[in-house]
């Protein structure tokens, strides 16, 4: 699919994409992150993502792996002190 623009509705929990054929895409981010998402970092790669970049995001979910792309970026930190 062909992006054009995204933006994000914080009242709602959706991102909606406009495609170049002036179709447009609603995207449940609430969805989203239960399919992906294995925990809380996760969730806030996805979370920074939407709120800097909706087209970005869009473009994840409609044209890529959400599930790979947060294996890449997502870094644990284990706390010594919790342990």
């Amino acid at each position: 699919m062909n992006l054009y623009i995204a933006f994000y509705d914080m009242d709602t929990n959706y991102v909606y994409a406009w495609m170049t054929d002036r179709s447009i895409v609603t995207i449940d981010c609430d969805k989203v992150e239960e399919a992906f998402a294995d925990n809380m970092y996760e969730r806030s790669e996805l979370d920074d993502l939407l709120f800097n970049d909706p087209t970005a995001y869009a473009d994840l979910v409609l044209n890529d792996d959400p599930g790979r792309y947060l294996k890449a970026v997502t870094q644990y930190r284990i706390d010594e002190t919790m342990m």
